[in-house]
């Protein structure tokens, strides 16, 4: 019988871990896997350099990476978002002293949240938002990123979504219009009052704001800012932070499109 490779075999139980638990510590990967934090280090430090994993700035904990084989995929450009991204966002973070959630698309009219800034600590909301795919009518992002299609996309992907969309989503499609006209006037999408994002939503309801990425003419997703209901007032927030959440996905954008 062939011998088996032991470090592999303790990667692997690393990624299993990290995939059925969502994020988790080194401490809960030293609890659930019998290794010693020095060689979880190493394990760690070798499938974050492979992108088979990432360490969240905000908490330090670990997460699948964007490089990590999915059944869906994830397409280059994607973690290429979130490459040229996570410094942005972290300094956006800390500026406005809210979360910040980075968003790309995954096509059909719909983005996926694939970084965020959350802590709970921080910013009174939970973090585990990265995997999350927003409702496109009801949440900021994913209204950011629909006003910034061209018409004929969004005509494109408006007919998937009517075909996809929970029932309460899909009800939401005839006043799309508007919601899209007063995006326009305003300079930024927010979340519609009273949402509450199933998955990512426990303990406080969160408000959000969120802008467009784009990349050259094309939107590649959206970047919000979010944060506990109760603190601030949407207004409050775009007028004291608009300004720079802007910046932010413009200084994102630019790099996304910049030769690699």
């Amino acid at each position: 019988m062939t011998k088996l490779n032991r470090s592999i075999e303790r990667g692997l139980d690393v990624l299993r871990v990290v995939h059925t638990s969502g994020a988790v510590s080194l401490a809960q990967l030293a609890a659930r896997t019998d290794l010693p934090k020095p060689t979880l280090l190493r394990i760690c430090a070798t499938l974050e350099a492979q992108r088979w994993l990432s360490r969240r700035k905000n908490d330090g904990l670990y997460q699948i990476g964007s490089a990590f084989p999915r059944a869906d995929g994830m397409p280059k450009l994607v973690d290429r978002l979130v490459a040229v991204s996570k410094d942005e966002i972290v300094k956006l973070s800390n500026k406005a002293g809210l979360a910040v959630d980075l968003a790309a698309s995954i096509g059909g009219g719909q983005v996926e949240i694939v970084d965020s800034t959350r802590s709970f600590s921080d910013h009174g909301i939970f973090p585990d938002a990265v995997g999350f795919r927003p409702s496109p009518l009801f949440s900021a992002l994913g209204l950011a990123y629909l006003n910034a299609l061209s018409a004929r996309s969004r005509s494109q992907a408006l007919q998937q979504l009517a075909e996809t969309l929970p029932r309460g989503d899909a009800s939401a499609l005839p006043q799309l219009p508007k919601l899209l006209q007063a995006i326009s006037q305003k300079g930024y999408a927010a979340r519609a009052t009273g949402h509450w994002g199933r998955a990512v939503d426990y303990g406080a309801l969160p408000d959000a704001i969120a802008v467009p990425i784009i990349a050259g003419t094309e939107p590649v997703g959206a970047i919000n800012l979010v944060w506990n209901a109760n603190d601030h007032s949407i207004e409050d927030v775009a007028e004291r932070h608009l300004r720079n959440l802007r910046a932010s996905a413009r200084i994102i954008g630019e790099a996304y499109s910049s030769p690699e």
